[in-house]
């Protein structure tokens, strides 16, 4: 029969086989009959050899070889799994794994199977096992019958046992070819519980497919392997099977361990049992299996698919039916060496450089008291007010000295050093502001800058409350025109803000203020290690934190700063920043008193109706510093008309206090364009770079007249969006363009690390966060340790895992890099990064995409606000903007659809929803700017009321989940069970441990206790009744409450005629009578049930209710007040509930209220009449 040429079948028998196939394996027909079947299908195309008995074949199969492993594998995956348990994301990583060890001839276990102890046969190593059903711990195969190992000289990466491969039957090749993929059992590996459910016959063309494969590879063998059999000698062990598993040591075939004594040349045992392991059907078809024929049949006809292990009872079935989405294979990957940390210049040391900035205000207030330090400006762009260093330093004093002791008394002050208060003052008023935070400085009171509450319902109000709250802030400190200002209740008082602790407002105008004693004088000490002051910063979520600021980092950024600008004495800045915090508090109030530097503080009032106000005073003194942000440069571009009478060449500095924004550089080329014809230089553009946490991270220094500005990047946004950096050209459209912000900040090192997980220094071709080491920064977020620790005590670590340096570095929130000459380079913020499809999107990008579409006016006044919202497991974008209010909605439709194409082409990222809403009806900052949480709480409460609306989720959802399948097996139940069985708790809560009481641990009632307490504490006011005004209308002792419950009881007994456990309907309302009725109840064994009286306007409505309680709980007397007893008589009663249907009422007179569970603990209980 093996030298016979194969035969090949045709179309409709490969088909009938198939057929043949599935009704074996569902059961519609007998093992035999299936054989019976099959023999006469093939035998036109097989006959019989003369003289050969088919019951008596002892064909084995072939050895495992890598292309049968091959053919293995796919057959196997061309069956179908069962639906119930299908996992396309377990597939696909078991494919992986799959190929990897196919590539890698990883160590696996070979399958294996409890052994008879009769019979010993080879091992089945064609085909693993496949499961259906049968014990999980059970796997098929022998380790003495394992592959025979190779001798090397055999083609094909034959063995060297040539019994196996001779004589091969082509009847045994079309039953493996038909029977390619079942088996009954399989191991409980990883690997092979992918695949875990009976792999089927898929139709006819897959049956046929694998029959002519078999068919051609049987030809391939036949000429290869036609070899004598070596017979040998029967071994039989007793000990159960180890498993063997492939060895990586043998790269040209695949090699099985033995157990010992089992060398290389050990005789392969010969099946020749009455029983035979390897059992023959009656037409000599083997049977896959080690029991009789019938057994095989009965498990094929019960198979079923094998249960999921036990960890697939934990997944999450709404995560594992969402589409997973693969990263792309071709997105850029960082290729540059590891980014070497940077140094920035020495600190100089300057001898008269004050210790700290209190000694400086005391240095100037008391040498030069006539020197102009702060002058402010009214709405008309006029001097307001000039504010002197002596009028500081005396002001200050006397702020220091009223806070220490004239709130309180002198036994309980109310502030003192170290305590914290809040600085309450608006955007016009700076002089106010100085002398406070100034005072606060000199009676080491630490002071908390806030912004003004113009309402109760402020945005972001609440969350300042909470951060005053957890600070402990009692005072506020606050002007005369803010207090007057702020809203008042009906008494005049100023009401507590929703969330805020109760304060006391303390003026700091100097006629409110006493006058020091002439012998008192401030402590002033050098800077120290104690906290300055704290500045609020919101987070991403609306949250607001405090962060901490010591008095020597303070004095410390100072200085800094005074050798960065090169800031001298008497030198003139104009600030238009807002001074309570950031670059305008740093600038504006601190370095400039250290310095005796002149401040022209403009308003925000003033720039709104004067855009080009500060350039007129820069102008007018020839200021040499000015601190902006690029929104002042942008509006003094559109206010500008040719004036002839501008000059900024007096400027040798002009800080641009968002110039991390990498939009910004928009606004200085143009500012650049138009006023360079007025003086204005190049190099005079300073950039910086700051944060809350680590101050001022980067500035460019002015450079010296004539030499050329420091370089910019154009990089690609495509390789931004996979955290690298990619140099582009700028005529491509999707481009961005970074300045420089200046080298690190003296006495500072800088590194970059990986955003997420492991502080891992990122690649010189990679963005990642700042994180600065340098004594200049906060020190913690005020109550907050953990956060502080993950913020303020980082250590990079190199990709070998060794620290950058011994002292922890502060994360700044810029996302970024280290350019060429230790330039540092900003990218966006960590609190404006969204990660849309495994790609980062900064908001401030889309923001700029979305102004710059046509018409660019179509935004009222350019208020757009971008975020992101969770949407099955993944951000989604989501834009906010006012529309003008004469844009019509056919504008809003083409605008906005201009918007979705212009983001979609140059970020490649769909938007999930564009919204418009009409013009200031975002919640603003106090500065003007869209409250960026507030608006993303409104939008997610469904309270933004948008006039017109663009939901576009097909264009970014791309992972929906898939049809739900049904899983009978998998429920409640199951997973119980799952956590039973792997030995897990079920969840549970416990309250804490009730503590038992010494004195009255042996009361077991309430009526017990009052009668304890009204012997041992009989004047104990146990509960007291206000009336609307708020004064005592009654009260009601533990010995009074002893009496008049007792007196209830009595009248339970003899007018209500009760007995024990007798149900009572207490009909009150709250007051000291519902508490007497109740515990009178208690006193009489019954059981008092309280119900709500009918209200007197409304009896029609109210008083069935009271009637169906009264029923319901199965009420034998109703007590209540006479006032309620002359109710339910009236007329108006009657006709709602019948009187006669009433039980009987019992009127207790003018009593009253509430809860019993203050008896046990001396507390007092207070009501109030409403």
């Amino acid at each position: 029969m093996a030298d016979r040429d194969p035969v090949p079948l045709t179309a409709e028998v490969r088909a009938r086989l198939a057929e043949l196939e599935l009704e074996l394996s569902e059961g519609d027909i007998t093992q035999k009959g299936y054989e019976k079947k099959r023999s006469k299908l093939i035998g036109a195309f097989f006959p019989q050899a003369p003289g050969m008995d088919p019951s008596m074949g002892q064909e084995r199969r072939p050895p495992v070889t890598p292309s049968s492993s091959s053919r293995y594998h796919r057959r196997r995956s061309s069956g179908s799994r069962d639906e119930r348990y299908r996992s396309d994301v377990h597939t696909e990583a078991v494919q992986a794994a799959l190929a990897k060890h196919k590539e890698r001839k990883m160590a696996v276990p070979m399958p294996s199977k409890r052994r008879s102890l009769v019979v010993q046969t080879s091992m089945d190593a064609y085909t693993p096992p496949d499961t259906s059903s049968g014990s999980e711990g059970e796997v098929q195969g022998d380790e003495e019958e394992g592959v025979e190992e190779e001798d090397g000289g055999g083609g094909g990466g034959g063995g060297t046992s040539s019994s196996r491969e001779g004589n091969i039957s082509m009847e045994r090749w079309i039953n493996r070819a038909i029977h390619g993929t079942s088996s009954t059992t399989t191991t409980s590996s990883t690997a092979s519980s992918s695949s875990s459910s009976s792999t089927r016959s898929g139709g006819s063309g897959a049956a046929g497919g694998r029959l002519a494969d078999v068919l051609s590879q049987h030809a391939h063998h036949r000429r290869q392997h036609h070899r004598p059999h070596h017979h040998r000698k029967t071994e039989n062990h007793s000990a159960p099977p180890d498993v063997t598993g492939y060895t990586s040591s043998a790269p040209e075939g695949i090699q099985v361990e033995r157990a010992p004594g089992a060398g290389p040349a050990a005789p392969r045992p010969t099946p020749k049992y009455g029983n035979a392991e390897l059992m023959e059907t009656g037409d000599g078809v083997p049977v896959s299996s080690r029991v009789s024929a019938k057994i095989q049949q009965l498990v094929n006809t019960l198979k079923r698919p094998k249960r999921p292990p036990l960890r697939e009872f934990f997944v999450d079935d709404f995560e594992e039916l969402l589409e997973v989405q693969q990263p792309d294979p071709n997105q850029p990957k960082a290729e540059g060496a590891q980014m070497a940390a940077s140094r920035g210049e020495q600190l100089g040391v300057v001898t008269n450089w004050p210790p700290s900035l209190e000694a400086a205000l005391q240095r100037w207030g008391t040498i030069s008291p006539k020197a102009p330090c702060l002058t402010t400006m009214d709405t008309n762009g006029k001097p307001l007010h000039v504010l002197t260093y002596g009028k500081l330093w005396s002001r200050s004093v006397k702020v220091a000295f009223n806070l220490l002791h004239k709130l309180g008394t002198k036994q309980e002050p109310l502030v003192r050093p170290g305590d914290r208060v809040a600085l309450v003052f608006p955007n016009n008023d700076p002089a106010a502001f100085m002398a406070s935070f100034y005072g606060c400085l000199l009676a080491e009171v630490v002071p908390v800058p806030i912004e003004v509450p113009l309402s109760r319902k402020d945005a972001g109000s609440q969350q300042i409350g909470f951060l005053l709250g957890s600070c402990g802030v009692t005072v506020a400190l606050t002007s005369d025109a803010c207090h007057k200002g702020l809203p008042k209740g009906p008494t005049g008082e100023i009401p507590q803000f929703k969330g805020w602790p109760k304060l006391l407002w303390f003026v700091t105008e100097s006629k409110h203020l006493s006058k020091p004693p002439r012998d008192w004088f401030p402590h002033i000490k050098d800077a120290n290690q104690d906290t300055a002051y704290i500045e609020y910063k919101t987070c991403k979520d609306g949250s607001v934190l405090g962060v901490t600021v010591m008095r020597v980092a303070m004095l410390t950024h100072c200085q800094a700063l005074t050798q960065c600008c090169s800031y001298t004495e008497a030198e003139t800045i104009v600030n238009v920043l807002d001074f309570k915090k950031d670059v305008g508090l740093w600038h504006a109030v601190l370095t400039s008193v250290m310095n005796m530097m002149h401040v022209l503080s403009i308003p925000y009032a003033l720039m709104k109706v004067n855009p080009l106000s500060w350039i007129q005073k820069v102008c007018q003194h020839k200021a040499k510093v000015a601190c902006v942000k690029s929104r002042d440069m942008h509006w003094s571009l559109v206010a500008h008309r040719e004036q002839r009478d501008v000059s900024l060449s007096s400027l040798r500095m002009l800080v641009v206090a968002d110039g991390s924004n990498p939009w910004s550089i928009s606004s200085c080329d143009a500012f650049l364009n138009v006023f360079q014809t007025k003086g204005l230089k190049p190099e005079v553009i300073c950039p910086c770079a700051s944060s809350p946490e680590a101050l001022t991270v980067a500035l460019r220094r002015p450079v010296e007249e004539g030499t050329t500005p420091p370089g910019r990047g154009v990089l690609s946004m495509q390789g931004l969006s996979h955290g690298v950096i990619r140099v582009d050209s700028e005529e491509k459209l999707s481009v961005l363009t970074l300045q420089d912000v200046g080298a690190v900040m003296p006495g500072g090192l800088m590194c970059v690390v990986k955003p997420d997980g492991v502080p891992q220094l990122c690649r010189t071709d990679e963005i990642g966060e700042l994180c600065v080491c340098t004594v200049a920064t906060g020190t913690s977020y005020y109550g907050l340790a953990g956060m502080t620790k993950t913020t303020f005590e980082v250590f990079p670590v190199t990709s070998g895992g060794a620290p950058v340096g011994e002292f922890p570095f502060t994360r700044t929130g810029l996302l970024g890099f280290i350019g060429p000459a230790g330039l540092i380079f900003v990218a966006g913020k960590m609190d404006g990064l969204m990660v849309v499809g495994g790609r980062q999107h900064n908001a401030d990008d889309i923001v700029a995409t979305a102004l710059a579409v046509e018409p660019m006016k179509f935004v009222y006044r350019g208020r757009i606000a971008v975020f992101s919202v969770t949407v099955l497991h993944d951000e989604r974008i989501v834009v906010v903007a006012e529309q003008r209010p004469d844009a019509t909605e056919e504008d809003s439709f083409q605008w906005m659809s201009r918007v979705l194409q212009a983001i979609d082409g140059i970020h490649q990222v769909g938007v999930y929803c564009l919204a418009l809403v009409p013009s200031n009806t975002l919640p603003k900052t106090p500065l003007g700017g869209i409250h960026l949480s507030e608006t993303k709480q409104l939008f997610l409460e469904g309270a933004l009321h948008p006039c017109n609306v663009l939901m576009c989720p097909h264009t970014c959802v791309t992972n929906l989940p898939k049809p739900r399948q049904k899983q009978p097996e998998i429920g409640p139940a199951s997973v119980m069970v799952g956590n039973l069985v792997s030995g897990k708790r079920i969840a549970q809560a416990s309250g804490r441990d009730l503590g038992q009481i010494e004195d009255n641990d042996q009361f077991l009632f309430l009526s017990e206790v009052l009668q304890w307490r009204a012997q041992t504490t009989p004047d104990h006011v146990l509960y007291t009744l206000l009336n609307s005004r708020g004064t005592i209308a009654s009260s009601l002792t533990c010995v009074q409450l002893h009496k008049r419950a007792e007196k209830i009881a009595g009248l339970l007994a003899e007018r209500g005629h009760l007995q024990d456990g007798d149900h009572v309907a207490l009909v009150y309302p709250p007051g000291i009578d519902l508490i007497v009725a109740f515990y009178g109840c208690l006193y009489a064994g019954c059981v008092p049930i309280t119900v709500r009286p009918p209200h007197p306007q409304n009896i029609a409505t109210t008083l069935p209710t009271v009637k169906m309680i009264v029923e319901v709980s199965r009420s034998v007397c109703v007590m209540t007040t006479q006032l309620i007893f002359k109710l339910l008589r009236s007329k108006e009663a009657s006709a709602a509930v019948d009187v006669r249907s009433w039980p009987p009422v019992l009127d207790t007179g003018t009593h009253t209220h509430t809860h019993t569970h203050n008896l046990l603990n001396e507390h007092h209980v207070v009501f109030k009449k409403t």
